[in-house]
């Protein structure tokens, strides 16, 4: 088949990593396919596996931008020439491109819902959701067809999947030793962590808040939080009123998570909503002992005192005693780490999650 997979940029991010893992694993399953989007840091991946990346000016949440239409336009020659049989769109703003150029060519539109979008009446009038919607949780499907008005036979169930192996790395001491250096990090104490673009909907205020908690107890505890975004000055001025600028490090987002998570003693992921969380897979796949809000998908993945512990919403006494409880019961972290870990093995393949793809794929077309 030949595959376009649109977004809106290719940054760090859930649904950028979710586009070009896709991306990568179709191409080894031998269909020939594009990405296009108005690039980002993760471009360099595609070069690297000689994927075309179609640039273009995208890089905005508003439909009606005059952005989208000059998309949708400068797409239309590239879906023709290249014979594009599939549209596989990811954001809303792509939503509504992959509707028009559908309209236009002969490629058939699936679009992938990532997480929860207001109801507002355009979205359930003109929904461009195309002729399939992927789901990546229980929560998401629930969503589309609640809020949405969208027919179950349209929406396919597929969790995000992931390549387990890729996470089992095994670093040395000597190896997390300079990893903290590179970080930032005091090599003494523990570290607590989270993963996640700098915004208000991933709870980062409700996690530094259990911090002051954490240390008040624990003395020598670490706060490391890696990611990007519009809430970093309001978050480093929080750290600074709790007196905790000694104790929280700010890094930028990477690539490959795999060293910054080999040196967390706890992941914590306090959304206030999320479709499924994909760095808990990655968490989970190395074993981390997670804390997560009781949100979204996020129970397809974290069962409570199974594979990890869930928390209410906005509760940092929660987050805070959940932590300490890990911090002091290691033998518990570790166990309720493990079986994460095997859970996320079995249950969310990164082949199994193509597979289910390009079912969805052939059904459209067929």
């Amino acid at each position: 088949m030949k595959i376009l997979l649109l977004t809106t940029h290719l940054r760090m991010g859930g649904v950028p990593m979710y586009v070009v893992t896709l991306a990568e694993s179709l191409k080894q399953n031998g269909h020939e396919v594009f990405v296009s989007s108005c690039g980002g840091e993760l471009v360099e991946r595609l070069d690297r596996e000689n994927i075309p990346h179609i640039k273009i000016d995208i890089d905005t949440k508003f439909e009606l931008n005059p952005k989208v239409m000059a998309g949708i336009c400068g797409l239309r020659g590239p879906v023709r020439k290249n014979s594009i049989e599939i549209i596989h769109t990811n954001t809303r703003v792509t939503q509504v491109m992959g509707k028009a150029l559908s309209l236009m060519t002969a490629a058939r539109h699936v679009s992938t819902c990532h997480g929860f979008f207001k109801p507002r009446a355009p979205r359930v009038l003109f929904g461009c959701w195309g002729m399939r919607v992927i789901a990546i949780s229980g929560a998401v499907r629930d969503h589309l067809k609640n809020d949405f008005n969208i027919a179950e036979s349209r929406i396919a169930l597929i969790h995000n999947g992931i390549d387990a192996e890729a996470f089992k790395k095994e670093f040395s001491d000597a190896e997390k030793k300079a990893i903290k250096n590179l970080l930032g990090l005091k090599l003494g104490g523990p570290v607590i962590g989270i993963i996640a673009r700098l915004s208000s909907v991933k709870g980062h205020k409700f996690l530094i808040t259990a911090m002051k908690k954490v240390i008040s107890e624990i003395k020598n505890a670490q706060l490391l939080i890696i990611g990007e975004g519009d809430e970093e000055p309001g978050l480093r001025q929080l750290v600074k009123e709790l007196g905790l600028e000694d104790s929280v490090v700010f890094s930028k987002s990477v690539s490959d998570t795999t060293g910054p998570l080999s040196v967390m003693d706890i992941f914590v992921l306090p959304s206030l909503e999320e479709g499924l969380g994909l760095v808990l897979l990655e968490a989970l796949c190395m074993a981390r002992p997670v804390i997560a809000s009781n949100v979204g998908g996020i129970n397809s993945i974290i069962k409570d005192n199974i594979t990890g512990k869930l928390v209410p919403p906005k509760d940092p006494e929660t987050i805070a005693r959940s932590i300490m409880d890990f911090l002091k019961d290691r033998e518990k972290a570790a166990r309720l780490g493990r079986k994460g870990q095997e859970f996320v093995s079995r249950n969310f393949a990164l082949s199994d999650m193509v597979r289910k793809v390009e079912t969805v794929y052939k059904q459209v077309i067929g």
